[in-house]
């Protein structure tokens, strides 16, 4: 502990230069639509971009999972298709492996995803920010090894990162309540000061992946509550990390299961955790409205219900007046 403590307080009087940049100071909103059915999706808001030119205005960042995007998309769909981002002031953000069961390690990862983000930025893809997908969540649950392993693993994938592609924003994503607000905390301090020992820019944003079923199911088998999350907030405020937040319907599968989920329960969803983390003072820097569970059935147009995009206009509209 005492390690820990001392490591942080070197991390916390360290060079700019070393340290991530800090929180905007306009919150950012990612549209990160269903990559079911083979990116259909975001297939169509690439081919008929009128149905959602109002959302285009809300947002900030489109984004989508490496491996997806390149399994999905030809290079004559990626040279078309990617440049038309900066034309709509939008940029590219991509949620990425860092430790994964197929990659055991930081750079055997990172050496493997490489190939797909150089094709994405020679086909016209800028690539603005990069997402790690729970290497913390990973380690512990699927290699069964201590945070420990993740926190050197992962602080070499962001060695790499920084040294190949400076420029690129850098964030982690984790689970929560599965992993707690405490554990997640030590989480966050324990990478950071291990960046800081190897003079590595640390986090830019931390994101947090909340199944907020758990609410309201209850009872000690099913921690965690909004309010938690808002100090998980206030933690990376504290660390000059942004705090960026998943948006999406956690209660969608559970309702499939019992036949009463439709395209509405996205949409009526995402607006209820948005009006709950409200409730307790939460307003992340980044507001990330993400699907990866099949729904809605349709992406656009913005202008009828139901839709992913009209569902991102809305909350837009309500939770981050634009």
């Amino acid at each position: 502990m005492k390690v820990l403590l001392a490591a942080w307080v070197l991390w916390v009087c360290a060079s700019p230069v070393l340290r991530a940049q800090p929180p905007a100071s306009k919150p950012e909103v990612w549209m990160m639509p269903p990559s079911s059915a083979d990116g259909r999706a975001l297939k169509d808001l690439f081919s008929h971009p009128d149905d959602w030119k109002e959302t285009r205005t809300k947002i900030d960042v489109v984004g989508y999972a490496d491996h997806l995007l390149s399994k999905q998309f030809t290079d004559e769909q990626l040279r078309m298709w990617l440049p038309l981002l900066a034309q709509w002031h939008l940029k590219l953000g991509l949620e990425v492996g860092a430790v994964k069961p197929w990659g055991v390690t930081g750079r055997k990862v990172f050496d493997a995803q490489r190939p797909m983000w150089d094709r994405f930025r020679l086909l016209g893809g800028s690539i603005y920010a990069l997402a790690m997908d729970e290497p913390l969540c990973c380690v512990q649950s699927d290699l069964k090894k201590p945070a420990e392993y993740a926190v050197q693993e992962t602080a070499q994938f962001v060695a790499l990162v920084r040294e190949h592609y400076p420029d690129i924003r850098l964030g982690d994503i984790e689970p929560y309540p599965s992993i707690s607000l405490a554990a997640l905390t030590a989480w966050l301090d324990a990478l950071q000061a291990k960046l800081q020992e190897m003079h590595v820019r640390g986090l830019d944003f931390f994101r947090v992946d909340v199944d907020w079923c758990h609410f309201t199911i209850g009872g000690p088998n099913h921690p965690g509550n909004w309010p938690e999350v808002k100090q998980l907030e206030e933690v990376c405020r504290r660390r000059n990390i942004a705090f960026s937040l998943i948006y999406w319907a956690a209660d969608y599968p559970a309702l499939d299961r019992l036949k009463l989920a439709d395209d509405s329960t996205w949409y009526v969803s995402i607006m209820r955790q948005g009006n709950d983390y409200a409730f307790v003072g939460g307003a992340p820097d980044q507001y990330v409205i993400e699907s990866w569970i099949g729904a809605p059935s349709r992406s656009a147009p913005d202008t009828e219900e139901w839709t992913f995009t009209r569902s991102v206009r809305d909350f837009c509209a309500r939770f981050l007046k634009r």
